[in-house]
């Protein structure tokens, strides 16, 4: 089969959308196994109001501990709803990118020229 054959302008649309499709499926997996592990685990961080830790002393500038309770609440609640988000996202990722690099997989697996098997039964070197 020489390399004529094989490099067609077709063959190699066809091979490039297989190498994105790939690549993007791949960092699709990642994405959704970070996800899925952020959501599993979230993070322990100590949120306080506005991110920054409640004062120490207990002057007027001090929040509840209602205030605070409500803080982490809202806090958490963002983290597992950015993980679902996440989640979702890169599940269509892979289940739109994996189709379509089967389908072209296919396609060049299919255009391929027909390669028979070595002949076992031609004549022998003495």
């Amino acid at each position: 089969m020489a390399a004529q054959d094989r490099l067609t302008l077709r063959n190699a649309y066809l091979y490039l959308v297989c190498l994105i499709t790939l690549v993007v499926s791949i960092f699709a997996a990642v994405q959704l196994v970070r996800s899925a592990v952020g959501l599993a685990y979230p993070d322990p961080g100590y949120y306080g109001y506005y991110g920054y830790p409640a004062p120490v002393d207990e002057s007027s500038d001090a929040i509840s501990e209602e205030e605070l309770r409500r803080q982490e609440d809202l806090a958490r609640d963002s983290q597992r709803r950015q993980e679902v988000l996440g989640l979702v996202g890169s599940g269509t990722t892979l289940l739109i990118a994996g189709p379509l690099y089967l389908y072209h997989w296919r396609r060049v697996q299919s255009e391929l020229p027909f390669r028979a098997p070595p002949d076992s039964s031609g004549p022998a070197a003495a």
